[in-house]
């Protein structure tokens, strides 16, 4: 069945006027032509839509149950082009987004706040994960972006493409009953504690950044836990069982039992970027790539 959209317009024509002949002129045609294409229409449907006499035409069953869905088929075919520029501007779409647990207490929120104000229409999928298994979801295909800590592995720089978006100090988690002191503080005032890190595995990049801080000051940590959810390493020093350096952000988790301190002026930050697939020509991504760099 080959159904056109000029033929339902037609047929809508005739429908509504309930004569051949205004139905022409309101279509800027002549008669002929319009009764053959709704002979068309009927051959294709194999059912008559009108009764026809020397005086009056009627709708027959099958024409009253194709009016509202003629109405409600030209009206989407008329929404076409908005949709379409929408989606390639876009506006309209969908998104899969993976975050590295510390995006969500620093640049997650306020940028998928600023993103949904302007893309309403665009449906959002979020992956909370670990740098990576976010490297390999990209490599497959199987996420848009990735909220990552950097490097990316030399094996994948010539598949990825990837942004800075932060850059936050290094900051001190103490359990409450050990901070005797919050100000001008060093990591030797608590080398006596044990240590709370990511697995070197998960985030290479971080944890060595958080053992230069010890070995600066000639110091090894004892490694008491390893965890790799940072909501997880703040329950952990919580509870009692050690220290632990995390982003500056971080501090926006509220865990009773946690003092957050800062440390000394120190060139140790940590960086989180955006990562994703150069060959990914999505318009809704390049829209929240366009929207990271604005807020840079």
């Amino acid at each position: 069945m080959n159904l056109e959209l000029r033929q339902l317009r037609y047929f809508l024509a005739v429908a509504e006027e309930m004569h051949f002949g205004r139905a022409a002129a309101k279509l800027h045609m002549t008669q002929p032509p319009l009764s053959q294409t709704i002979q068309a229409l009927e051959a294709t449907l194999s059912t008559a839509l009108f009764t026809r006499s020397t005086r009056s035409i009627a709708l027959t069953a099958a024409g009253l149950a194709l009016l509202p869905e003629a109405r409600r088929i030209l009206q989407q075919a008329q929404g076409l082009p908005a949709l379409v520029q929408r989606a390639a501007a876009g506006a309209s779409g969908h998104l899969s987004l993976a975050f590295v647990s510390i995006a969500d207490y620093s640049i997650l929120p306020p940028y998928l706040r600023t993103f949904r104000q302007s893309h309403a229409a665009v449906q959002i999928e979020l992956r909370e994960a670990t740098s990576d298994v976010q490297l390999i979801a990209l490599e497959k295909g199987e996420i848009d972006a990735g909220l990552i800590i950097p490097p990316i592995p030399d094996r994948l720089r010539n598949l990825l493409a990837y942004q800075k978006v932060l850059s936050e100090p290094l900051i001190l988690a103490v359990p409450e009953s050990f901070a005797t002191k919050t100000h001008d503080v060093s990591l030797l005032d608590y080398q006596h504690l044990p240590l709370i890190i990511f697995p070197r595995k998960i985030a290479p990049a971080l944890h060595d950044l958080i053992l230069g801080c010890f070995r600066e000051l000639g110091l090894t940590p004892a490694i008491s836990q390893e965890a790799i959810q940072m909501q997880t390493i703040v329950g952990l020093v919580s509870a009692g069982m050690g220290i632990a350096l995390v982003p500056q952000s971080v501090s926006n988790l509220k865990r009773p039992g946690v003092t957050y301190i800062n440390l000394p002026q120190t060139s140790h930050v940590v960086e989180t970027g955006v990562a994703w697939r150069k060959d990914n020509t999505s318009p809704v991504l390049q829209a929240f790539l366009t929207l990271l760099q604005t807020k840079e």
